[in-house]
């Protein structure tokens, strides 16, 4: 680690001490081995934490490989797994445990152009997050399905438009198998070039979505549906974010781990206050230019996160611990 990027660490921690706010009580470096290690999601299962992110030569290259890495305590990482396709650009990965205690590991292939497909959504399995099973297609052909949350024995999905019409589509999953995903709402949202979500549940099921887009405006959605999740309210944020990644913490907020634009390029957490229809950033963590994509775990009263940035010189992967403040905004 840097000198100047450990003097950052120690002035943001100092600062989160003086305003009894959030506090970064630990930041490391855990994954620089390729030029370029970005795009990451975590997860906590079967008593260890587990990271994910792209391997490649550049931000969009076409030897994009899967990373994962495992962790007993969040300090000490070793390689668990690193997945290849000799179909295209693998991109954007991200973790869900199923029902029946699987871990699923999902992202989408990047097939190489000209062609009548851009983009096919991947899933694989595993036992030990060792050994992975053979990528089992989902969804659609030109549709990526960025982000999957359980709630019981059914899944959602939310998938974006690759090809050019700019919509986002909503997949129901059902069963402990991972593989099936149906269209449950043709066009989930539409206006201002939809794309990348985040997914949570509430206690009664209803379904929350944090949505970017990147058109006019490009200002973020928040959504909620309750069952059977085909009636979808919506509130335009305000603000234009990227990489989305929400969390409901067991006290009932929900934090928004996401990419800010305004005043430049950072990776930011953020309470989520659907009563309002705000998103409030409360801690911006260390790292600029090419950075965000978030992973959030909340363990041992903490909130765990990992993201890239690219701020030290080359592009790499982090993992910050965060106490959070005990008092917060409404909650949903």
């Amino acid at each position: 680690m840097t000198l100047l990027f450990r003097i950052l660490s120690v002035v943001l921690l100092a600062s989160g001490l003086r305003a009894a706010e959030a506090q970064i009580l630990s930041l490391e470096r855990i994954g620089d081995t390729a030029p370029h290690n970005a795009f990451t999601d975590l997860v906590r299962w079967r008593d260890r934490l587990w990271c994910t992110y792209r391997e490649g030569a550049a931000h969009v290259s076409p030897d994009g490989a899967l990373r994962i890495l495992v962790s007993p305590d969040g300090v000490n990482w070793s390689p668990a797994a690193r997945i290849t396709s000799g179909r295209g650009d693998l991109r954007d990965p991200h973790f869900v445990v199923t029902p029946d205690d699987r871990l699923m590991l999902y992202g989408a292939v990047a097939l190489p152009q000209p062609g009548p497909v851009r983009h096919q959504s991947l899933a694989w399995f595993s036992e030990d997050g060792i050994r992975w099973s053979d990528a089992t297609d989902l969804g659609e052909p030109n549709v990526w399905l960025w982000r999957i949350d359980w709630n019981g024995p059914q899944a959602l999905g939310v998938g974006y438009d690759t090809a050019g019409e700019h919509f986002v589509r909503l997949y129901s999953g059902a069963g402990a198998d991972g593989r099936i995903f149906k269209p449950l709402v043709q066009t989930l949202f539409s206006d201002g070039q939809p794309n990348e979500a985040g997914l949570a549940f509430l206690p009664d099921g209803t379904a929350l979505c944090l949505l970017r887009r990147d058109g006019q405006p490009g200002t973020a959605q928040w959504g909620r549906s309750p069952p059977p999740y085909r009636d979808w309210t919506w509130r335009d944020l305000g603000v234009r974010i990227g990489g989305p990644q929400l969390l409901r913490l067991p006290d009932g907020r929900l934090v928004a781990g996401v990419r800010l634009y305004d005043g430049g390029a950072r990776t930011a957490l953020c309470w989520l206050d659907p009563g309002a229809g705000a998103l409030t950033e409360f801690l911006r963590l260390p790292g600029s230019g090419d950075c965000s994509y978030p992973g959030l775990v909340w363990w041992q009263d903490t909130l765990w996160v990992s993201y890239y940035a690219s701020h030290e010189g080359a592009t790499r992967v982090y993992l910050a611990r965060v106490r959070l403040p005990m008092a917060g905004p409404a909650k949903p």
